[in-house]
């Protein structure tokens, strides 16, 4: 929820400050991990980290300020690119720390989170020294204190944030035609992070999938996402979002359905790259096609609210998918949830 907070903080005294304070936050939050002797430090470290996570929507916005509206597709899709990457890298280090820190014994999870904390404070160096502020104090937003008091009472009311209540000034069609965008990204999510969390027990259980072959099975996802977005998902022309992104939800409907019904390696691996391809196009169009909302002044607190109805729907998306996953089984649990996806895919046709 700390998303549109600071994208609507950042409207108004500009991208840097709010970045670099993110970006520390991270960097504490990696730290108290470091010295996390107890489960207590532990969640306090998360949930630092977690508030911290502004800079994601930030991202968005700064790429919002410095491309127009026919590149703008093109910057999402580099955001994306940059996901991919650290989703192909992230899990192949995880698993690389895990198989080590087994034979190594002791206290081994403090290595990882040195090296967590090695990278976020570069993080800090590289945005203090070489980012340029994008967005100039002319069109910055000037809303008085007391106002800014009000909407952010407003984004922690997860009604107001699928309302999109703080953001003003925009004609009624348009503000529903975001509300709908919004309502797909979250169920989208809703339903994709439910499958992404219950993928690592479908191949442990089904194929013995050690912690360096969940590694090789999402290095081969985050290849796939970050080819195509880089070469493909940027090219895409303006106005072509909303129909990129539909063409993803429908992909990736047989995806689940082939994921779930796998038995033999070739099968899952097809049913992976169907779901690579729908998840490198749908999330960068959704996001290029949120950005096209609200004034200058405005992105920030826009693209926070969309990121975090996309939070939402992460956070509660898990336990709904492990839900079906352990009471349905992989099968009719992934079947249920790729028929779901058309339900955003509907949301989208809709708008006019």
């Amino acid at each position: 929820m700390s998303s549109p907070i600071i994208g609507s903080l950042s409207d108004q005294h500009g991208r840097k400050p709010l970045l670099l304070l993110c970006t520390v936050g991270i960097a504490i939050s990696y730290l108290l991990w470091v010295f996390s002797s107890n489960f207590a430090i532990f969640v306090l470290a998360r949930i630092i980290g977690g508030v911290s996570k502004g800079n994601v929507s930030l991202s968005t916005a700064i790429v919002t300020d410095v491309s127009t509206p026919a590149t703008r597709g093109r910057g999402m899709a580099m955001i994306g690119v940059a996901f991919s990457l650290g989703f192909l890298v992230g899990p192949m280090i995880g698993a690389g720390f895990s198989i080590w820190g087994k034979e190594a014994g002791g206290e081994w999870y403090v290595y990882p989170a040195l090296f967590a904390l090695g990278l976020s404070v570069l993080d800090v160096i590289f945005i203090a020294v070489f980012f340029k502020e994008s967005l100039p104090p002319h069109k910055r937003s000037s809303l008085p204190p007391s106002s800014l008091s009000n909407t952010i009472s407003s984004y922690i009311h997860p009604l107001h944030l699928f309302r999109f209540s703080s953001i003003t000034g925009l004609k009624e069609e348009e503000h529903a035609n975001l509300r709908q965008v919004g309502l797909a990204y979250f169920i989208y999510l809703f339903l994709y992070s439910g499958m992404e969390f219950t993928l690592t027990f479908l191949t442990h259980i089904r194929f013995h999938f050690t912690s360096m072959q969940q590694g090789k099975m999402f290095f081969f996802i985050g290849t796939l996402m970050a080819l195509l977005q880089g070469g493909v998902v940027r090219r895409l022309p303006l106005g072509s979002e909303r129909k990129a992104a539909m063409l993803g939800l429908l992909l990736i409907v047989p995806s689940f359905a082939i994921v779930g019904s796998a038995y033999s390696l070739p099968m899952l691996y097809l049913g992976l790259a169907l779901y690579s391809i729908s998840t490198a196009f749908v999330v960068p169009m959704l996001s290029s096609l949120v950005s096209q909302y609200g004034g200058d002044h405005q992105k920030g607190a826009v693209m926070g609210v969309f990121r975090s109805l996309g939070a939402l729907g992460r956070a509660l998306g898990p336990a709904f998918g492990s839900f079906l996953f352990w009471s349905l089984g992989p099968e009719i649990s992934y079947t249920i949830g790729g028929v779901l996806l058309l339900v955003p895919w509907a949301i989208l046709k809709s708008i006019k």
